[in-house]
This record gives structure tokens, C-alpha cells and sequence, in this order.
């Protein structure tokens, strides 16, 4: 699935996503079951169903193709997209932090990263940190980060294929005393903007739970499953940011009635609800787009 890959702004960002983020969603879930692409006409008409206008998804498919997140292609000999090949396998690690988080014990260990950057590639200092901030680090100082350990696998991927692992250097660590560490964890995150975030996320969707658990019994109908689809699509665009800015902290560090374990619990019932519904009306219009080119 999708990852913050199109995201440049802090955990303080309206929730509600912008168009170029949806499509990203659209993407991540949908295309890659289609051989990665998808038509231009496919991409509108689903953009459509979840109220955006074609001039609209027109432009932020042309902010995505500038990014390098989407090239052109052909489908079927119509034009289309599919993801470049620079992102796929980022696209591949946000299927597992996003539908399937984890969250460290008391006793993990810790992942610390540090850096360094000759004078003449100052440009390559800020991309590294920015990448530490996407991938979940927090700052220590600002010449060492730290993380997570199960972050590991996920983060020396990130970096090596971004061609930034010969600054960088990474260890395993275990915290044996000193400071009192939740005190720390408090100043190296911004815990109480990521809580603000879980809880617009509950806000937003606390009634979608309460409406689609009203309608499970109803059949699965054509027009069920659009509508699952609008609400699905959103869903995943509004929380898909979270399990990166939230890199899965100890829950016995963090402040007392977070927000994070309601709203994981919220996300993985509506994702149960909508996500069948929503793929058989993706794959349907896909579909008839395919019959028609």
C-alpha cells in the first residue's frame, strides 16, 4: 500500500486529503493488481465517485508525473499511469506499516542513527533528515536520531535505495539507565501533535464505524460497494500518514488515554467493513474502462 510518499508538511496538516494524495491512495491499493497502471479515464471516473471533477485529478496527476512518483504509460492503447519504478518498493513497506503496525515493547531495543555531510553536498543534509523525520525518527540532537529497533529492516531499505547510506551510520541499542527515558521520548517526538492528529482521525470517523456497522446486513449491491469505496478511499488517504509519524513508540512511555490504540482499533474495524466492498467496485470499473479501450 501507500506511504507518506507524497507528503512534505508536519503531523499539524488538515486531515482532510487533497486530491494528489487520494489518487496516491488510489494507486497503492487498486493499480498494483492490474499490472501497476491504470487509465487516465479509470483514474477520472473513480476520482468521480468520491466527488473530485476531472479538471481537478487532471492537475494532480500532473503534479505526480513532475514529482516522479507516475510516468506515463500505455494501458490497453489509451494513456495512463503506473508508478515509477522508484517508489514501488516503498509503496510495498507501507503495506505492512500501515494495515499491520507495531508498537514496541518496554525492553526493545533502539535503533539510533547518525550522519555526516561534506560542505560541498549540503543539499543531501536536509533530504536525510527530512527522510528520518518520514520514516519516524526523532531527534536526540541534531547529530544523532533514534527509532524504534523493528523499524531496522524497513529503514536501511528506505535509505539504501535513495542512494544516502554512505553518510549515514546505524546501531542497535539498549537504553541502561540514566535519564528518565520517557521524559526523553516526550522532547525527541512531538507527542502531543501526534495525539491532536488521532484524535481528528477518531472525530472523523467514529460515525462512519457507527453507519457502516448499520449496513453490514444490506446485500452487496452495486451501489453498496461505491459507496464503500468513497469512504474506504478516504479512510486509508486520512490514516496512512499515522504509522509513520507515530513509528510505533512503547506504550508504557507514552502520555496516559493516547489516542493511537483507539484509533488503530477504529482503523483495522473499518478496514474489515469496507475494504472488500471497495476493491470489488475499483476492480469493476477498471474493469469496463479495460473492455472499452
Amino acid at each position: 500500500m501507500t506511504t507518506n510518499v507524497d507528503d512534505r508538511t508536519g503531523p499539524r496538516e488538515n486531515p482532510v486529503p487533497r486530491h494528489h494524495q487520494l489518487i496516491v491512495s488510489l494507486f497503492g491499493l487498486y493499480a498494483r493488481q492490474h499490472g501497476g497502471a491504470l487509465a487516465v479515464a479509470t483514474i477520472i471516473s473513480l476520482m468521480q465517485d468520491i466527488g473530485v471533477e476531472s479538471s481537478g485529478t487532471r492537475s494532480s496527476i500532473s503534479r505526480l508525473k513532475k514529482r516522479g512518483v507516475i510516468d506515463s504509460v500505455q494501458v490497453n492503447g489509451r494513456n495512463g499511469y503506473a508508478l515509477a519504478p522508484s517508489v514501488i518498493e516503498t509503496f510495498i513497506e507501507g503495506d505492512e506499516r500501515i494495515f499491520h503496525p507495531r508498537r514496541a515493547a518496554k525492553g526493545d531495543q533502539w535503533l539510533l542513527a547518525t550522519f555526516t555531510v561534506p560542505e560541498s553536498q549540503r543539499n543531501i543534509r536536509h533530504k536525510i533528515r527530512s527522510s528520518l523525520v518520514r520514516m519516524g525518527f526523532g531527534s536526540v540532537t541534531p547529530g544523532l536520531w533514534i527509532a524504534p529497533g523493528h523499524l531496522r529492516d524497513a529503514v536501511l531499505a528506505y535509505f539504501d535505495t535513495r542512494g544516502l547510506t554512505e553518510f549515514l551510520e546505524f546501531f542497535m541499542a539498549d537504553h541502561v539507565g540514566g535519564a528518565d527515558l520517557q521524559q526523553n521520548i516526550g522532547s525527541w517526538w512531538d507527542l502531543p501533535a501526534l495525539d491532536d492528529l488521532y484524535s481528528d482521525f477518531l472525530a472523523h470517523n467514529r460515525g462512519l464505524l457507527e453507519s457502516w456497522t448499520r449496513r453490514v446486513e444490506l446485500s452487496n449491491d452495486t451501489e453498496s460497494d461505491a459507496s464503500a469505496f468513497a469512504d474506504y478511499l478516504v479512510l486509508v488517504t486520512q490514516w496512512r500518514r499515522l504509522p509513520y509519524l507515530d513509528p510505533g513508540l512503547p506504550i508504557e512511555f507514552l502520555p496516559e488515554n493516547w489516542n493511537a490504540l483507539e484509533a488503530e482499533e477504529l482503523f483495522q474495524k473499518l478496514h474489515a467493513l469496507l475494504a472488500s466492498r471497495a476493491e470489488r467496485h475499483a476492480d469493476r470499473a477498471i474493469g469496463e474502462h479495460m473492455l472499452a479501450g
